[in-house]
């Protein structure tokens, strides 16, 4: 079910009355009330993989007790290991079987021999990588006794299957949000306010920002051979703004929506493209994948602990595995590769966390170095990006060649309003830069009426929008 689709918008009241209004004094009966939902958001997708949801919470549930049950660490280690393989090894296999086994074909021809071996027509479940994420973290937090079993399946079920987020986000650990679901929650007027704030601005990031975009993106880069180095480097600009439009839309909704049912998720983005560098966009870009490898795989290996070997290797890794968990595809991996060698000098430089605070925190406008650092930072994302939106690396390379080697003048096909409505995003969010998203206080000041008339332009924009349907793109990670 798709958060902008009509389903949707008949589904989530529906959830909402009978929370609040009919298992509101049983704190159990809300609980399963948000796992059947869930249920049902997950299945109009395709019922079947149901099931697999379903079977990998049960194991990370029993897993999660049998740990509690001893202090014997070697079994522990065999428990937390056990629920590794079996989460990864869905992962894997739903998701990278026929890329491993493309590449061991080529591998094994490249030294002239054959490899007998058959691709599977394998549907990849939607949400995979993010809900098998999501109950990892609970084993390996509870592995490492920072956080206690849970006996109550029903919670447990409700924090892996959480509709708002189950899809694409953000990835929540167990230590934030399952101790809510043990917290009877009350329905706050002002919370609710603030989340159909966010909806409202994250169905206007998707629908009149990503999904317009998406339009010219897909006829460049689909068409790429025949284009110019002009209208090839505004198809990277607008895919840009189509990738954060549509994650971080997405992420608004699914904050905004469990807003409305008393729950407070994590900040997923923050205003990537103000960074100053590529150390400041990380710390701002999919904020719950980030920093879900940074604890879990970055400090483990060590960090930035070590010596020169260790930081280059652990920089690598950290950046390798994350463009593998976006799809098995090259072009991810060379993504993750170009932002390693983009971050290494600030890591080997000690300048990795000079840029903490939001840029131009006590100021209206940045200064002219931060603006070129801004820039530049923007500029070095864009070529990244090339990667991640091509079909291969074959057509990664010859799009950027492309730029450099072939002249033309901008597409007419291209309308001035697309970019109109860039500029006055692209201001609403410098705007609403300090808080947790652009329209939380934008207007604050105003009147009730010029509040509303805001409000009713933003879904005019969007209602006008919904003609280029697209689904999210990180439905297919």
């Amino acid at each position: 079910m798709l958060f902008n689709s009509f389903d949707f918008a008949v589904f989530l009241p529906i959830v909402f009355f009978l929370y609040w209004f009919v298992t509101n004094k049983n704190l159990k009966l809300q609980n399963l009330l948000i796992v059947l939902a869930s249920y049902l958001f997950y299945g109009w997708w395709d019922y079947r993989f149901l099931s697999l949801i379903i079977f990998s919470s049960l194991v990370d549930y029993s897993i999660g007790r049998a740990m509690g049950e001893t202090e014997n660490n070697s079994r522990r280690k065999i428990l937390l290991w056990c629920s590794i393989l079996v989460n990864l090894g869905f992962l894997g296999f739903f998701k990278y079987y026929n890329f491993f086994l493309d590449n061991f074909k080529s591998a094994f021809s490249f030294f002239g021999h054959g490899f007998d071996g058959h691709t599977l027509n394998i549907i990849l479940p939607v949400g995979i990588s993010f809900y098998t994420f999501q109950t990892l973290s609970y084993t390996i937090d509870v592995y490492r006794k920072q956080l206690k079993p849970t006996n109550d399946i029903i919670a447990f079920l409700a924090f892996v299957s959480f509709f708002p987020q189950l899809v694409a986000g953000p990835i929540e650990r167990a230590t934030n949000l399952l101790p809510q679901f043990y917290t009877k929650r009350s329905f706050s007027y002002k919370n609710a306010v603030n989340g159909m704030r966010q909806i409202l601005w994250g169905l206007f990031k998707k629908v009149v920002i990503a999904d317009q975009c998406a339009e010219y993106v897909n006829l460049i880069f689909d068409n790429s051979a025949e284009h110019g180095g002009i209208t090839l480097v505004l198809g990277a600009f607008l895919f840009a703004f189509q990738i954060y439009g549509d994650f971080s839309g997405y992420s608004d909704i699914a904050i905004g929506t469990s807003k409305l049912f008393g729950f407070d998720l994590m900040q997923n983005f923050a205003y990537p493209y103000f960074s100053r560098d590529i150390a400041e966009f990380w710390r701002r870009w999919h904020i719950s994948l980030s920093t879900w490898f940074r604890d879990y795989l970055y400090i483990p290996l060590g960090g930035s602990r070590g010596g020169l070997r260790m930081k280059i290797r652990n920089t690598f890794a950290i950046f390798l595995v994350s463009g593998f968990w976006h799809g098995a595809n090259w072009t991810f991996i060379v993504w993750g590769a170009l932002n390693a060698l983009y971050f290494l000098p600030l890591l080997l430089t000690n300048k990795n966390r000079r840029n903490i605070d939001i840029v131009a925190m006590d100021t209206k406008l940045p200064t002219l170095r931060e603006l070129w650092q801004i820039g530049t930072t923007f500029l070095l994302t864009i070529l990244a990006w090339v990667f991640f939106r091509a079909e291969n690396l074959e057509h990664a390379f010859s799009y950027l060649k492309g730029i450099f080697t072939k002249l033309d003048t901008p597409l007419e096909f291209i309308p001035w309003s697309l970019f109109l409505f860039l500029m006055v995003f692209l201001v609403m969010e410098w705007m609403g830069r300090r808080e947790k998203f652009a329209l939380e206080r934008f207007g604050a000041n105003w009147s009730l009426g010029y509040r509303w008339a805001l409000y009713f332009l933003i879904c005019l924009c969007i209602i006008g929008s919904t003609d280029n349907q697209q689904d999210f793109i990180y439905f297919q990670f």
